[in-house]
């Protein structure tokens, strides 16, 4: 059975190709091994502007043409590299001996040694990653996380002004404005995405332990370490670890799991949030024609969005903590687990990006119900208890809590006439019973 979106494993790959085919250039076999090619262009030029003395005289005019393997890297050259792994049975030495096909085609063979030179599978890998984790994350994910904030911080700015009744513990509780919870979620975001900016991408770069053995036992004049600080910098755009074993120690990569499992965890309380809104009738969704909501209730529109955000977004938590909490481990100087663990490290980001596309679908949709939310105000004055005891603790009266406690902790309905009657009860100014009068559900909303 050939591998297409209805033969696919993971709905990954299957019924949400639609949206997550642009992480498919970062994270598919494909991008891996185009990303290992990357850098090992991008070593040899390095080395050639180091320069080593047998590549002191390499025409570096041929640089633009190196760099357009890369560029011009196609499916073709990645099964052409599959191709030889069938031989090596080794992923990264069947890139090595494609480039060297390559320096050959172009009549440089007498630098092809220099491609991969004293370095591990380890180094390319824990460079290729980061690199391609870097780029997804800047051109593709981080844009799109923005999108779905700025939705919400823009009904944050439209429904400023409208109060609604606060539910704490399930309960009736004082009153707040539509606008302020949702800019609460838009706060939150904002600083993980504050604090995302302070994780460095980091790559291991050194050789087989990372002590640059094969690199300064050929060419032991040469500061190996601050070439390899230049070379993941300046060509890379990648912080280099050191010292470090055969592999990078994955504590950044940790660290940006757990930052992106935060974010994730807040879009979910914001879905939760909202789909309980839903049901309180608080917001109507916008039909669109055609569509079903249930194969047996033609009323139903349900909120399908913001539960398959839910969804997707704690699969991508459950492997954001297996990658923070396993990467970081490793035994001796290194063992293989990292590597198999690795190459799922755009699943997350992928149920992420999945997640993101329901919930900005789903925002979209919303339409305040002002009418349900004005009368759910109507039904519970109690929520001024808090404001009138208040008042009366400003003004000296006694047991002002135990007061409105007698008042409102009874079975009996609170209504705006059962507040006015119990206000005209109060010995207490005129004055001050015109300012408790004042108060209402719609206006005790803080600031």
């Amino acid at each position: 059975m050939d591998l297409n979106k209805l033969t696919a494993i993971s709905p990954v790959d299957g019924r949400y190709r639609r949206h997550t085919e642009n992480l498919a250039p970062y994270f598919s076999e494909f991008g891996l091994i185009k990303y290992r090619v990357l850098v090992e262009i991008e070593y040899f030029i390095a080395l050639c502007e180091l320069p080593l003395p047998q590549l002191k005289n390499f025409d570096t005019s041929l640089f633009p043409k190196l760099r357009n393997l890369v560029d011009d890297f196609s499916e073709k050259d990645a099964e052409a590299i599959k191709t030889i792994e069938r031989t090596t049975n080794h992923d990264v030495k069947a890139v090595e001996y494609f480039l060297k096909e390559k320096f050959e085609e172009l009549g440089i063979q007498e630098a092809k040694e220099f491609i991969h030179f004293g370095l591990t599978s380890q180094d390319i890998n824990n460079t290729a990653i980061p690199r391609s984790l870097k780029d997804a994350m800047e051109e593709h994910f981080l844009p799109l996380l923005q999108e779905v904030k700025n939705q919400i911080a823009q009904y944050a700015q439209d429904w400023s002004g409208i109060p609604m009744l606060a539910k704490t513990h399930g309960q009736p509780a004082s009153p707040t404005r539509v606008g302020k919870e949702f800019m609460v979620f838009v706060e939150r975001i904002n600083r993980q995405i504050d604090l995302l900016a302070t994780v460095p991408y980091s790559a291991k770069f050194g050789g087989a332990t990372g002590n640059f053995n094969a690199h300064h036992i050929a060419y032991p004049e040469t500061d190996w370490v601050a070439f390899g600080n230049r070379f993941l910098e300046k060509s890379l755009q990648l912080k280099r670890s050191h010292p470090t074993t055969q592999i990078e120690h994955y504590d950044h990569l940790a660290a940006l799991s757990d930052n992106l499992k935060r974010i994730n965890t807040i879009l979910i309380d914001f879905s939760r949030d909202v789909w309980q809104y839903i049901s309180m009738n608080y917001f109507k969704q916008k039909i669109k024609a055609g569509e079903v909501g249930s194969s047996a209730m033609p009323h139903k529109v349900n909120p399908i969005d913001f539960e398959n955000a839910e969804g997707n977004l704690g699969i991508a938590n459950a492997v954001f903590e297996h990658l923070s909490t396993k990467l970081p481990i490793s035994r001796l100087q290194r063992d293989l687990t990292d590597s198999t663990v690795l190459r799922n490290i755009g699943v997350p980001l992928a149920h992420t990006v999945i997640a993101l596309n329901s919930l900005k679908k789903g925002i979209g949709k919303l339409q305040i119900n002002e009418e349900a939310i004005h009368q759910d105000l109507e039904e519970n004055w109690a929520v001024v208890a808090e404001a009138i005891q208040t008042i009366l603790r400003r003004e000296g009266y006694p047991n002002p809590y135990e007061t409105l406690k007698a008042l409102t902790r009874t079975n009996e309905k609170i209504t705006q006439q059962s507040i006015f009657n119990f206000i005209e009860t109060l010995e207490v100014s005129d004055e001050i019973k015109a300012e408790l009068r004042q108060i209402s559900p719609y206006n005790y909303t803080g600031i």
